[in-house]
């Protein structure tokens, strides 16, 4: 069974990886042979996606991330794929066109939400450096500085958090290298944990020397809601569900609803804990396709649902994420497997085929059995 991961973040929003090559090389080493490319806002790592992908022998997907608004959940306060805000609804991009078509209005608004998202993360730097200078830190962090060295041109708020990170490693240990930094010894940590303890207001309670869950605290303790530097997000940020589902499909590619399904306590949203409800929403709504990020999720659950989704005629896909500075394998797997059972990946391959020949002929309206048939045999052409 060919291995897929459909839903890859890479550093032109923000990714565990450094580049496309980092996690093209990643993939290949762990023979996962369909890989897509699913940045918030953005398409603008296509280009680099299929060139890296070409000289791997990999098959590329394309695909963006939006959060969106549906305002009919929102006034009903129910929990669709965000656990704690009512309405908001992260969507997908799945088998977009590339070279990218999308233009006129759509590709306006896309221009407008994403610069609206930057914008909202300055004014969150401006918040946070005046907390810095509150707490009497010497440094504060400049904004363009970060989006040039940082970004790709979508900047998020784990931007702030890694840059925070590396000013605090730079003003305690006099100028080192981050690499060097990895290295500090017992008395250096100290000082790296005695500038967080400054600005958290309290001991930070991860190892300093951990980058993933430094910045993660960071993000938490300073970015969220009651943090120092929170922001809340102005509504212009989020677009309203169908507009968002119009620019999907100006640009060539199917709308697909990202499920939650079962968290760490077993746990579902408002809008998910009855699957066949959320299906037939979906369907109202304009849906055909769904995506899951396998390590949130039970092997059993994945395959209930999956399953069951799949059966209603939606093409099912799976993905990583990799959007925090965790690094993970790229070969999927669930949150108590290793691996993805046969199952899991025959679902999994399947949705990819369909995504493959959408996305090779947007045009063409086909049933997903004939989809799957074209795109398995691009798919093998490919390899």
């Amino acid at each position: 069974m060919i291995n897929v991961n459909a839903h890859l973040h890479t550093p032109f929003s923000f990714s565990a990886f450094k580049s496309i090559d980092e996690a093209l090389d990643k993939a290949a080493a762990e023979n996962v042979k369909v890989v897509g490319i699913n940045d918030f806002y953005s398409m603008d790592g296509y280009k680099d996606w299929k060139e890296g992908c070409a000289k791997r022998a990999l098959f590329p997907l394309f695909g963006i991330e939006f959060i969106s608004l549906n305002s009919e959940d929102q006034a009903a306060g129910l929990r669709v794929n965000d656990p704690n805000n009512p309405g908001r609804t992260y969507i997908s991009g799945k088998g977009l066109a590339f070279p990218v078509i999308l233009n006129g209005e759509p590709a306006a608004q896309l221009a407008a939400v994403k610069a609206e998202s930057n914008a909202q993360v300055e004014r969150m730097c401006a918040k946070l450096n005046e907390h810095l200078s509150a707490v009497g830190e010497a440094f504060t962090l400049d904004f363009a500085r970060i989006a040039s060295e940082l970004t790709r041109g979508s900047i998020r708020e784990r931007h702030l958090a890694t840059a925070l990170r590396l000013a605090v490693e730079k003003t305690a240990l006099a100028g080192v290298s981050d690499a060097q930094a990895k290295k500090a010894s017992a008395s250096e940590l100290r000082t790296i944990a005695d500038h967080y303890e400054k600005i958290f207001g309290q001991p930070a309670k991860s190892d300093v020397s951990n980058v993933a869950a430094v910045e993660n605290e960071i993000r938490s303790r300073l970015l969220k809601a009651g943090g120092a530097a929170f922001v809340p997000e102005d509504p212009k940020a989020f677009l309203p569900m169908e507009t968002v589902q119009r620019i999907i499909e100006a640009a060539g590619g199917i709308p697909t609803y990202p499920f939650l399904a079962d968290d760490a306590k077993g746990n579902f949203t408002d809008f998910e804990g009855d699957l066949q409800k959320a299906a037939d929403t979906l369907k109202k709504r304009g849906f055909r396709s769904v995506e899951f990020i396998t390590t949130r999720n039970t092997t059993a659950v994945l395959e209930q649902y999956a399953g069951y989704l799949e059966d209603e005629g939606f093409i099912v896909s799976f993905g990583s994420e990799h959007n925090t500075p965790a690094m993970e394998p790229v070969k999927l797997r669930t949150r108590d497997a290793d691996d993805l059972s046969d199952k899991l990946k025959a679902i999994n391959y399947r949705g990819a085929c369909a995504i493959a020949a959408h996305q090779a002929n947007p045009g063409v309206s086909a049933c997903i059995e004939a989809l799957i048939e074209t795109g398995d045999k691009l798919i093998q052409a490919a390899l």
